[in-house]
């Protein structure tokens, strides 16, 4: 499924513990690592798409996360060429995704990189948020800076959520004032 730009929907995902560290999965047989990510199928919301991806490349079910932001437009990059299947030359350009930040809730026991029969990743650690994009395979890397940047904001956004809870006690509430109404002398 292509857009009209040649470019495939897809999905990326930012996991982060709570020390704010991220998940990276290293490519199988490969020596790259990168976030999960995956393909939107037709008829699937970019949120259906992402727990999809996020149960068949690490084992995780909705309940083990929680969503803390999402790009707000599609990021895009480009596949060079001689990546690109003979049949697709032509009409395939790349990828286009929007990115979530996501929270892990559950543990690290949860993950799974064979939760599927078709496994990504073959090993999987945890990173610094600003980790050095050497490892990501080059023509990604300005995505992920891309997504890193935009999600930034919402790294804290679950601690932020906390409210203070109201005064239960008479003297914890200010004195009253007292109210003159229009017209009252």
């Amino acid at each position: 499924m292509l857009d009209r730009e040649g470019y495939r929907p897809n999905v990326g995902i930012i996991l982060c513990n709570a020390r704010n560290e991220v998940f990276w999965g290293k490519r199988i047989r490969e020596h790259s690592w990168q976030f999960p990510q995956g393909g939107i199928k037709r008829g699937e919301t970019p949120e259906q798409a992402m727990y999809r991806e996020l149960y068949e490349e690490i084992g995780l079910l909705p309940e083990h996360v929680c969503i803390l932001g999402r790009t707000k437009d599609w990021l895009r990059y480009d596949v060079p060429a001689h990546w690109v299947r003979r049949e697709w030359r032509g009409s395939y350009r790349g990828q286009k995704q929007i990115w979530f930040l996501l929270r892990l809730i559950g543990r690290d026991t949860d993950v799974s990189l064979r939760a599927c029969d078709h496994p990504e990743f073959d090993a999987w650690r945890w990173n610094t948020y600003w980790v050095s994009l050497d490892a990501v395979i080059e023509f990604k890397r300005r995505v992920y800076e891309q997504a890193l940047n935009e999600l930034a904001r919402f790294l804290n956004a679950d601690h932020r959520r906390t409210r203070r809870p109201p005064p239960t006690r008479r003297e914890n509430l200010p004195d009253p004032q007292p109210v003159t109404l229009v017209g009252e002398e």
